[in-house]
């Protein structure tokens, strides 16, 4: 571990490093892992702080539930002043998972609610277990949503089917998730972490530059007019395209590809 996670502590948050992926428990399985501020702040400190040597990370939780949301025993008493700088702090922790150093994938089960979801909305790839059911009950308690996810969670599943939640207390399961865009994949129950652990040999195992293009300049692209978009594309693509990493396995690839036609016409 790197020396600026090597004094980390925390009760609320494990990490462990293997080889070049990084594995964050949510630890506060007695309270189905609902998060407080000192949870935003050491998932904040793990982010900004990943070694070098990392090149995907997994989040999942510890116990039956990802996370059941925001811990409301924080907010009872918050002035309006308090409440904004609250969800300030949410949306630093989360902008630094979405467009922090790595690749980021939820591993999902039980309840993902609420803040939960908008944590889960934060990572680039999100895997379901069986058990995996999203709620927005905000609506229901008097709140609004204030981690990031009236920014996020729309662009997963549009702003009709955020509103129905928030406003009914509709909830989905793993497939229904799914298939509203919710996960990319659903897995039997026990399945997540080997299903994360495959993928995240995969991501680990591109050029890094290749990554950053899809996780900074993917989702920014799809917020700009087509033309911005159009003239972005062709700038990251043609930074991609110069590192010398993208050279390397191009050439590899054509020599691969040149042999193989070589031993079939012989």
């Amino acid at each position: 571990m790197s020396s600026s996670l090597a004094s980390f502590q925390s009760d609320l948050l494990s990490v462990d490093i293997e080889d070049a992926v990084a594995v964050l428990r949510l630890t506060r399985p007695a309270k189905r892992n609902a998060v407080n501020d000192d949870l935003i702040a050491a998932l904040h400190t793990v982010f900004v702080n990943l070694p070098d040597t990392v090149r995907c990370a997994i989040l999942h939780g510890e116990g039956d539930h990802f996370s059941a949301g925001l811990d409301l025993s924080e907010v009872t008493e918050q002035n309006a002043s308090e409440a904004m700088m609250h969800s300030r702090n949410w949306h630093r922790c989360f902008e630094h998972i979405q467009f922090g150093k790595v690749p980021v994938i939820a591993v999902l089960h039980g309840a993902v609610v609420g803040g939960g979801l908008e944590l889960a909305s934060a990572c680039h790839i999100r895997i379901a277990e069986a058990s995996t059911y999203y709620a927005l009950p905000e609506g229901q308690r008097g709140l609004f949503v204030g981690g990031s996810g009236s920014a996020r969670i729309p662009r997963l599943i549009g702003v009709a089917r955020m509103a129905d939640m928030m406003l009914t207390g509709r909830t989905y399961d793993a497939e229904q998730g799914m298939a509203v865009g919710l996960s990319q994949y659903v897995v039997p129950e026990g399945e997540g972490m080997a299903k994360a652990r495959e993928l995240a040999a995969r991501i680990a195992n591109n050029a890094p530059l290749s990554n950053f293009a899809v996780m900074q300049a993917l989702p920014r692209i799809a917020d700009q007019s087509q033309s911005e978009g159009l003239f972005t594309e062709s700038l990251m693509s043609a930074i991609a395209a110069s590192d010398q990493a993208a050279k390397d396995r191009l050439n590899a690839f054509l020599a691969g590809k040149a042999a193989k036609a070589l031993k079939n016409n012989a």
